[in-house]
């Protein structure tokens, strides 16, 4: 671990008056993990009992105390997707990748793991890779799966993408629950925010389609232009660990039912999203 790099980190986010969940984000997405000298180092940071630290690390299944794979296999081990053959699903990728759930290749090619449910019962058995969803997942598809992943994904639209699904998400602050069942977007609930622009102050919601698009504000917003979001419950602003890869635009976060973080770009028209389901 690089102590310097931990020491930026700290001193942005305390710049920035972020919060520790930011704080740990950014740390993961540097080392791919959670160092028990970076988590020291953030309690002594923000003056908090270290186990207080190891708590929200441990809470939150997108976190790691362990080093992870170049790429991140999860398997859904929920009611549905259980009685649907998930763990003969996850028992199948132990087998061609040579590692048990929690563990990395060798070679750190792959890190295995499960969750206990991905919001998307009705496509069980589902698996994740790399933040692409394969549902209806049989034992002869997954040697096809890793080898996607070793090739990589090119990508593709809503409509051509059967890998996309829609997710839940909550605020990281309070744990509300972001969906508006009220409004239907690409069939599913969407996600509702507050939003803030150039002293403008209203709803936004966006479909909950992951790989969507579509984008409906009380209030247009320009193209290029940085949008604050906030949570509908209490106020607080979703603010990411990193900028954005594309454009270096503030991310904004949220929490995945069933175990993970979603980050969106807060510029309008940028399209770029991250997804870790650890």
């Amino acid at each position: 671990m690089n102590i310097e790099i931990v020491e930026k980190i700290l001193e942005k986010h305390r710049k920035q008056g972020d919060g520790l969940i930011s704080i740990l984000e950014e740390i993961q997405s540097r080392f791919t993990y959670l160092p028990e000298e970076a988590l020291r180092m953030v309690a002594s940071e923000r003056n908090i009992p270290l186990v207080n630290v190891y708590g929200v690390a441990t809470f939150y299944r997108a976190f790691s105390l362990k080093p992870r794979g170049k790429h991140l296999i999860c398997g859904c081990l929920g009611t549905a997707c259980h009685v649907r053959g998930g763990p003969v699903i996850v028992e199948e990728l132990e087998k061609n990748l040579g590692v048990k759930r929690g563990e990395t290749t060798p070679d750190k090619e792959f890190t295995l793991e499960t969750v206990a449910c991905l919001g998307a019962c009705a496509l069980g058995p589902v698996v994740v890779a790399d933040g692409k969803y394969f549902p209806k997942v049989r034992k002869t598809k997954v040697k096809n799966i890793l080898e996607q992943v070793r090739k990589g994904f090119e990508d593709s639209s809503v409509e051509q993408d059967y890998h996309i699904f829609p997710v839940e998400v909550s605020c990281p602050n309070c744990n509300h629950s972001l969906m508006n069942p009220n409004h239907i977007i690409d069939h599913y609930p969407s996600i509702r925010f507050i939003a803030s622009f150039d002293q403008k102050h209203g709803w936004i919601e966006l479909s909950s389609m992951y790989g969507s698009y579509k984008v409906f504000t009380e209030h247009e917003i320009p193209s290029d232009t940085i949008v604050h979001f906030f949570c509908t419950h209490c106020h607080a602003e979703l603010t990411g660990s990193s900028p954005c890869p594309a454009c270096n635009a503030p991310m904004a976060s949220m929490i995945v039912r069933g175990g993970g973080i979603i980050q969106i770009c807060s510029r309008q028209g940028c399209r770029s999203h991250m997804l870790d389901l650890g």
